[in-house]
């Protein structure tokens, strides 16, 4: 019996390539009645421009417990670290303008 594999466990690879990861400093996101996509972006101080550099489509059902696993992990990171500060409004964190130089 100890040979048989548990049917309620999943075998996941990541690959090299994958376990790097991407880094996103902003989300849109869009929905239909069936799906919902999740567009993540790089975005540059001083850089009007940027590309997507993962998207993610998720059914309604797998978006909600997205959601669910995301606030319950928020909450057990504020729990160890202290509130996440968010900024004011819908704001960027930074300006989208060029930097201004000064000699």
């Amino acid at each position: 019996m100890a040979d048989q594999p548990n049917q309620n466990q999943i075998n996941i690879e990541l690959s090299d390539e994958m376990a790097e990861g991407v880094y996103s400093n902003l989300a849109v996101i869009t929905h239909s009645p069936s799906e919902f996509v999740i567009d993540f972006i790089k975005m540059m101080p001083g850089v009007p421009k940027a590309k997507v550099k993962a998207r993610i489509i998720l059914t309604p059902q797998h978006a909600k417990r997205l959601f669910r696993a995301l606030k319950d992990n928020i909450g057990k990171y504020e729990s160890v670290n202290g509130p996440i500060k968010e900024h004011e409004g819908n704001e960027m964190p930074y300006q989208l303008g060029g930097p201004i130089g000064q000699a």
